[in-house]
């Protein structure tokens, strides 16, 4: 079966229409107008370049070193002095990619603060020195302070002892200076004659006996005063004197190796106490008294 041919001819060829994209939404009128060109370029928003790092860095670096110099808040001054590090770096980093143009303060940031930290670990090494000194020199007060107690205390012991070996019992033999030795007997009952002065009838009289001998290599002085004679209850006793000739004082001059013997007489009121203390030294201007003690009976 053949197609029939018009006789005019085959049929002309149309207007040609653009192939049309069957997905593509149907076109308008307003799509075949085309847009003008805008008269002048469009606007481009460029970044401006902002300095607030530099400017932090530089405050930062400066509050750490006024901090640092301060004794009391000289350990505050890290912090600020670390962040100004830290944010001039970052003002530097920002001034090289061109969003920061204060290339200075971000540098002097950076100085101030390590000078900050610089500071602030010197304040602590200062305050570690100061205070090991410190506690040095209080060791050394504690040590003298110890040291002179120890001292006071073994004096005290020292004079304590010294005090104990002074107090004798009739008999007993005490060292002085210069080799002196000086022994005082147990007083005897002593009977005054008709003529004796400082003896009241009814009163008890007593001989008090006292050695010195000398041991040392050297002459020694005798200066002594009269023994101090007392009872129990501390009541003086009054010296006796008499013709009888048995008193002797002690005085002068003691070659080495002799002894020399004095003898007193006292009288005591009939209500003293049994017990009798003499006190007495070889040199009143050199050695202090010792005590001999004891029943009178």
């Amino acid at each position: 079966m053949t197609t029939p041919v018009s006789p005019d001819g085959p049929p002309s060829a149309g207007p040609q229409v653009p192939e049309r994209d069957p997905w593509a939404p149907p076109a308008t009128e307003d799509a075949a107008v085309s847009t003008p060109a805008p008269p002048y370029p469009a606007p481009t928003w460029d970044r401006r370049p902002t300095n607030g790092m530099p400017i932090a860095a530089l405050v930062l670096g400066l509050v750490g070193m006024v901090l640092g110099l301060f004794i009391v808040l000289f350990w505050l001054s890290w912090l600020p002095a670390l962040l100004a590090v830290i944010f001039g770096g970052v003002g530097l980093s920002q001034v090289r990619a061109g969003r920061a143009t204060s290339k200075g303060m971000a540098l002097a940031g950076v100085v101030t603060g390590i000078l900050g930290l610089v500071m602030a670990a010197a304040g602590v090494f200062t305050v570690v020195i100061v205070k090991e000194a410190v506690d040095d020199a209080r060791r050394e007060v504690k040590e003298v302070t110890d040291e002179a107690s120890r001292k006071a205390e073994a004096a005290e012991k020292e004079a304590a002892a010294a005090e104990k070996a002074r107090h004798l019992t009739f008999g007993q033999s005490y060292a002085f200076g210069d080799g002196l030795k000086v022994t005082v007997a147990k007083p005897e009952p002593f009977t005054p004659d008709a003529f004796a002065s400082g003896h009241a009838e009814g009163n008890k009289a007593f001989q008090v006996t006292i050695t010195v001998e000398n041991t040392g290599s050297n002459r020694a002085s005798i200066t002594t005063g009269l023994p101090d004679v007392n009872d129990a209850d501390g009541a003086s006793t009054q010296l006796v004197i008499d013709g009888s000739g048995r008193q002797k004082v002690l005085d002068g001059y003691l070659l080495p190796g002799r002894k020399a013997v004095g003898v007193y007489a006292f009288s005591l009121p009939p209500g003293a106490a049994d017990r009798m203390e003499v006190e007495f030294t070889p040199d009143v201007a050199k050695w202090d008294d010792a005590y001999w003690s004891g029943p009178t009976s």
